[in-house]
């Protein structure tokens, strides 16, 4: 019988000023990190008006990371100190890949309303690969698919829905990356990875993680952290919320039980190779590889 995981701990989401005054909610970060590996951080930056994003995030660098950013509402320019320019629009999705080392910075945009939103999520890089070349997946909406399964309306941006399969592929830790609305009373059932950590962000409305006997219902704007199984079961528990539905990120990958030296946007594995990062942003020598994809 295939075992249903648990919800671990329910973690509510905390108001943050990133970048240059962005005003987010912070779902988990460096102190909860050592539990949601290969995850480091996921971030809610969604905005009602200019003032709570328009400062946006200026030039800054990164390494041993990748970072995940999701748009569902407005926009989001990128650049780079290697000459890649983009903007990631509604419903798209950018896949970065740091490696040994990218400067951008992302500047958001609103809808014509002042409405923008989006999720960036940081996924750890294992120590063989924290030097690899810098790299993006850029995703449009159209390519990511949609399907229904059951009470269920799914985007599949990695990972694996019955027979259909997302367009974000050959990441190192094998990641699943859901977005899920929840329609009706019926309970949604998704296979899991065993020994992969998984979670679940509630984006909007209320979710009942776990079997009709023991679930847990868990609130908009907090992550659901589960315990290890086979399989999760959802059930929308909204009360007539946004429309009666409830939609919630579903992640999973596959943990790397490695140390971490963390500071800002650099994550290595030891204290030297921070120092080292820093020296090399310093001393200009910090970007090593061209770039592939834009």
């Amino acid at each position: 019988m295939p075992i249903t995981r648990r919800i671990e701990e329910v973690f509510p989401s905390r108001p943050t000023l990133e970048g240059a005054g962005v005003r987010l909610r912070r779902a988990f970060g460096n102190a909860e990190a050592p539990r949601f590996d290969p995850f480091l951080m996921l971030d809610d930056f969604r905005g009602k008006s200019p003032a709570d994003y328009e400062a946006g995030f200026p030039w800054h660098p990164h390494r041993g990371i990748e970072t995940i950013t999701y748009m569902i509402e407005g926009s989001c320019e990128h650049g780079d100190s290697m000459g890649n320019r983009g903007v990631i629009g509604t419903g798209d999705i950018q896949w970065m890949t740091a490696g040994s080392g990218v400067i951008h910075q992302e500047m958001p945009a609103g809808e014509p309303t002042g409405r923008m939103g989006g999720f960036q999520l940081w996924a750890n890089l294992p120590a063989a690969n924290k030097m690899m070349d810098a790299r993006y997946r850029g995703v449009e909406a159209c390519d990511i698919p949609e399907i229904g399964d059951g009470p269920a309306r799914i985007r599949v941006v990695a990972g694996r829905v019955g027979d259909v399969e997302g367009p974000v592929g050959e990441v190192v830790i094998d990641p699943e990356y859901l977005d899920v609305t929840l329609t009706g009373d019926n309970a949604w059932t998704h296979p899991t990875t065993a020994g992969h950590t998984v979670f679940a962000y509630v984006v909007s409305g209320e979710v009942v993680f776990g079997e009709e006997d023991d679930g847990m219902r868990v609130p908009a704007l907090s992550t659901a952290l589960f315990a290890d199984g086979d399989a999760i079961v959802a059930r929308n528990a909204s009360d007539g919320a946004e429309g009666g539905g409830a939609r919630f990120l579903l992640v999973s990958g596959r943990p790397l039980h490695e140390p971490i030296a963390w500071q800002g946007p650099i994550v290595m594995n030891t204290q030297e190779e921070l120092r080292a990062a820093f020296r090399d942003y310093r001393d200009g020598t910090f970007v090593r590889h061209g770039s592939k994809g834009g």
